[in-house]
């Protein structure tokens, strides 16, 4: 009996001793193994950060959108009248637009029906469009360095497109002063005097359609030479102003025919009336 009970304690004794060795040599693989573990999940979860960053866009595109519209409006129709190319350096080069791309992809159907270009799917409203781009097509924005047109919104008076109350806004002299410098580094930059006369000739046009208008005294206003809406505007009353004159034209020409007409045979009436009285 104390033979198998010493023999039992032996063998608890050395069962615990070996589990303790197993213990201790396994420590420093289980360490190793836990570290990197965490360096693994540190690493994915960087690249899952760096994937998030990467898809964020800092860029307002309803303010790009006003921006573009400025553009378009007052300030393109000068520039094809001169057969006049922006610059690929140049900030307001179509090809300078994040959204460009996206926006030409949109397809208007009518006030309720707004269609992606990309995939066809169809939106009530054109924020929900937007909002489509943003989740789906984000991949296919012109990402790089100043494509942001709603960065220029200060010197380009997006505010004036935007905000229908944008005439009593307050005026901040430093705000005014800073939006100016910015417009006149886009007029030297896009359209530098060196280039010729036609380039000479928009970079004074520039100056005088936004940058003087970038003051609190309210003596000048922005667009002061006009844009794409006041030409079709004179256009369109041009061309009805010649339909409603045009047919007076006519019938005053037609009433004087008449007249004369009228006379010339009164004349010849009274002609022949005197070769047949008789001689006394």
């Amino acid at each position: 009996m104390k033979k198998l009970t010493a023999i039992v304690s032996i063998f608890v004794i050395l069962t615990f001793s070996f589990h303790e060795i197993a213990y201790v040599s396994s420590s420093p693989l289980l360490h190793h193994a836990k570290q990197v573990h965490e360096e693994k999940s540190s690493t994915v979860r960087n690249l899952e950060q760096d994937q998030k960053h990467a898809g964020e866009v800092h860029c307002s595109r309803e303010r790009s959108r006003a921006a573009r519209k400025v553009i378009e409006q007052y300030l393109t129709p000068f520039v094809e009248r001169e057969n006049y190319h922006f610059s690929r350096n140049c900030r307001l080069h179509p090809e300078n637009d994040i959204f460009r791309d996206q926006e030409e992809h949109k397809i208007f159907v009518d006030r309720h029906d707004w269609r992606c270009g990309y995939c066809r799917k169809v939106f009530r409203e054109e924020k929900f469009l937007d909002q489509h781009f943003d989740n789906r097509h984000s991949n296919l924005l012109n990402v790089s360095h100043d494509n942001c047109l709603a960065d220029l919104c200060g010197a380009l008076h997006c505010d004036a497109v935007m905000n229908s109350k944008f005439s009593r806004t307050k005026c901040y002299p430093a705000a005014a002063a800073k939006n100016r410098h910015l417009c006149e580094s886009l007029a030297d930059s896009c359209f530098s005097i060196s280039q010729g006369p036609s380039a000479s000739c928009l970079h004074e046009l520039f100056i005088h359609q936004f940058c003087d208008a970038h003051t609190c005294s309210g003596k000048q206003k922005p667009f002061s030479r006009g844009g794409k809406e006041q030409s079709s505007f004179f256009r369109l009353a041009a061309g009805a102003l010649i339909l409603v004159l045009l047919p007076v034209f006519y019938l005053f020409l037609y009433l004087v025919q008449s007249d004369m007409k009228g006379r010339t045979q009164e004349l010849r009436r009274i002609s022949k009336a005197g070769w047949k009285v008789k001689p006394s």
